[in-house]
């Protein structure tokens, strides 16, 4: 017995000893919540990323004691809830955020699932043929209609709402459609990085709008480099270009003889001595 707590309390200050370490050598301490990640998933994540992050998993309580004499601040610690997992990187919270989600793979759904988005099941041909399995459509109330020899869905259908729960059924028809709503893998729950705190949704960038709002800003910096003349090597050519067709039209709409503007010049006037003699014929001249 005595053996066996000596066992324990080494292996304890084993665990706690690593955790310091690790605390030491990377800048940002993020906690991972492991719902739904199962240990293959989490083997793989260890695997392709052991370069650049340190996935330890320990029970809270240990996790809570290292990080204290670490220096941490009880409010990171209070975050350790439930299943969770500790992440040792040198990458940002922001970029960790990115990196784990786009690692995230999705997995069919088992009852008491909790969704994390609404799930839709699309319109169109389901490849099954009719049969009891209409019935499991209806009860979910997804229209449907048989044509030649399958079951059709009528239209986009929202059959759950993101946070709701997955019913025994519903993961049922789920299933036989091939549908796998549920994302699961690693994603920042709480992380810890100079001195500053973040929670999920600090973090959460919707790379997308990101760009377009990039993309408008500098559309926007272009238009008015170019208003305003600014000479740089993006907006010079552009500038150049516009004095230019400047140039040309006071040029030829003054007359102004060059060899650049001369056809232009010939051919204003000539369209002018039509015009010209054209109304000079309707007064009979």
């Amino acid at each position: 017995m005595q053996v066996s707590l000596r066992s324990r309390r080494a292996e304890k200050e084993r665990t706690v000893g690593r955790v310091l370490s690790l605390k030491k050598k990377y800048a940002t301490i993020a906690i991972s919540r492991l719902h739904k990640v199962r240990a293959s998933q989490l083997m793989e994540l260890r695997r392709k990323f052991r370069k650049n992050v340190e996935i330890t998993v320990i029970k809270n309580k240990i996790a809570s004691m290292a990080l204290k004499q670490a220096g941490m601040n009880e409010k990171f610690t209070d975050e350790l809830r439930g299943q969770s997992a500790l992440l040792f990187t040198n990458i940002d919270p922001f970029k960790l955020y990115t990196l784990l989600e786009k690692n995230k793979v999705n997995l069919p759904a088992r009852p008491g699932d909790v969704t994390t988005e609404d799930i839709t099941i699309p319109a169109g041909n389901t490849g099954i043929p009719p049969g009891p399995v209409l019935s499991e459509f209806k009860e979910v109330k997804v229209p449907t209609r048989i044509d030649s020899g399958s079951i059709w869905v009528s239209k986009d259908t929202v059959v759950v709402g993101k946070g709701d729960v997955i019913s025994p059924k519903l993961a049922s028809l789920l299933s036989r459609l091939g549908m796998k709503p549920i994302r699961a893998g690693l994603s920042v729950s709480t992380a810890f990085s100079d001195g500053l705190m973040f929670h999920e949704k600090d973090i959460m960038l919707d790379l997308e709008e990101y760009q377009s709002y990039i993309k408008e800003a500098y559309l926007n910096a272009k238009a008015l480099a170019i208003g305003a003349s600014y000479p740089t090597k993006e907006i010079l050519p552009m500038v150049i270009g516009r004095y230019e067709h400047e140039a040309r039209t006071l040029a030829v709409a003054s007359g102004y003889l060059s060899k650049d503007v001369m056809v232009e010049i010939l051919a204003r006037h000539n369209r002018e001595a039509i015009i010209l003699h054209s109304q000079l014929r309707e007064k009979g001249y």
